[in-house]
């Protein structure tokens, strides 16, 4: 059996209830087996895949907290601190009811790859509860990240490791969050990013990752032929990633169909309506069904169907494992020529070959929306500096920072054979990079 096989039959056996995590370690893990297997010999005696999947640090704690009525809660609080190879730990904390182990495991291991494609000194990790902030109040979730934050700051600093937004937390949230880690370590230090901007935050985050996915699906097209100007995408997703993917690919010239969010979706043969759009989810935090009330003529459907639209480009921007086989057939019958990931890990892995396998043009969510923990990494370099950047000179670095992780992985994909295969190009100059900082820290 080769060392890549022993390592993920491990892992399977030692994390029996993680499916995501073993998702994400068998498509890396696949994926870097000619540099694996041109080292096989020093990477086994070092233990070297062993010490890639087992986080360096796993942390799961209690977080209580009362809601408006008195009554008492109980949620559970994570943070993986996988990997500080490179810097110290960056990843997001995820507040959704679907939050386990293992779904915080998937997104702190494929965050290592991701941080190191940025070319940015930041390790990989993750964190995150149950917690699910919607119908609560101000209050009850003000108490929830308290809370949190409690337990948390004991684990966490501007050097060793810095979380910021993800799905459930938002500026709201890391504001709470902030001012209580403040509180009880009496430090005003860049400890989590995604901050207001009068407090620490960095013009062009909020905009960042959906921006950093435009950027990147530009110089994949150009680089391949193609003029993005004037092509029809589909996106899902309606919060933070979605909207600004949306905005930027408009100001692109590509005409956005879809929408959507966890009750359905709104198609507009129109181009979608990145204002309204802004006013229903961030300002009234209101369901996609208010669309029509702004634009009459658009369609709202429940469940999902996004992807049945006939469209030029497909940007998965809601959550994992959105986009299946089935998915994929759609999109390849109705002429798609590309795939770029603006959630973590949202297309399965047979939705994956299959896109592949047809030609369809594919990017996968470590290298296409690396442009969100980017910009963070700026604002930690901002926070260090005591420095405030413009909105241009931030957007700017992360164009630049975006269309350098895409040369990187395409120059990885064509040293090893698998040109036009992102997939590959990017595990392997993430992992490159990894390896040679562990290698040169000896076996810790």
């Amino acid at each position: 059996m080769s060392y890549v096989d022993e390592v993920i039959a491990r892992v399977i056996k030692e994390n029996p209830s993680e499916p995501e995590f073993h998702q994400a370690v068998v498509e890396v893990l696949q994926s870097l087996r000619p540099v694996i297997a041109e080292n096989e010999e020093a990477f086994r005696k070092d233990a070297l895949l062993e010490r890639l999947v087992n986080p360096e640090r796993q942390i799961k704690f209690r977080v209580p907290w009362i809601d408006d009525k008195g009554q008492a809660h109980i949620n559970t609080g994570y943070r993986v601190q996988f990997n500080s190879a490179i810097g110290p730990y960056k990843g997001g904390i995820r507040l959704h009811p679907s939050v386990n182990l293992g779904i915080i495991k998937f997104l702190g291991f494929e965050q290592i790859f991701k941080n190191s494609l940025t070319g940015l000194p930041i390790g990989g990790g993750k964190g995150g509860s149950d917690f699910d902030p919607k119908g609560k109040s101000d209050r009850e979730i003000m108490a929830f990240c308290q809370s949190f934050m409690t337990e948390l700051c004991k684990y966490i600093g501007a050097d060793t490791d810095v979380p910021a937004g993800d799905i459930g937390t938002g500026a709201r949230e890391i504001g709470y969050m902030f001012g209580q880690y403040k509180r009880i370590r009496n430090l005003f230090e860049g400890v989590l990013t995604g901050k207001g901007l009068v407090y620490g935050g960095s013009l062009a985050r909020t905009e960042a990752t959906g921006y950093g996915l435009l950027y990147i699906t530009e110089e994949m097209l150009k680089c391949n032929g193609i003029d993005i100007s004037g092509k029809t995408a589909v996106v899902s997703g309606s919060g933070n990633v979605a909207i600004y993917a949306i905005e930027k690919a408009q100001q692109l010239g590509v005409k956005v169909l879809t929408a959507s969010d966890s009750n359905g979706w709104v198609y507009d043969k129109d181009g979608i309506d990145v204002e309204a759009l802004k006013e229903i989810k961030e300002v009234n935090r209101a369901r996609l069904t208010e669309y029509k009330k702004y634009r009459p003529d658009s369609e709202y459907h429940e469940g999902k169907g996004v992807w049945s639209i006939k469209a030029d480009i497909a940007l998965p921007c809601a959550t994992q494992n959105e986009l299946d086989l089935e998915d994929a057939k759609m999109l390849c019958a109705n002429g798609a020529i590309a795939v770029a990931e603006g959630a973590n890990m949202p297309t399965t892995a047979d939705a994956t070959d299959y896109l592949m396998e047809q030609g369809v043009l594919f990017i996968p969510g470590k290298a296409a929306n690396a442009g969100g923990v980017a910009t963070s990494a700026l604002e930690m370099s901002q926070n260090s500096e005591r420095l405030s950047w413009s909105f241009e000179k931030v957007d700017k670095k992360l164009q630049n920072i975006m269309i350098d992780l895409f040369h990187n992985i395409d120059d990885a994909a064509k040293k090893y054979g698998f040109e036009k295969n992102y997939v590959v190009g990017a595990n392997i100059a993430g992992f490159e990079k990894v390896v040679t900082a562990m290698n040169a820290q000896g076996i810790v």
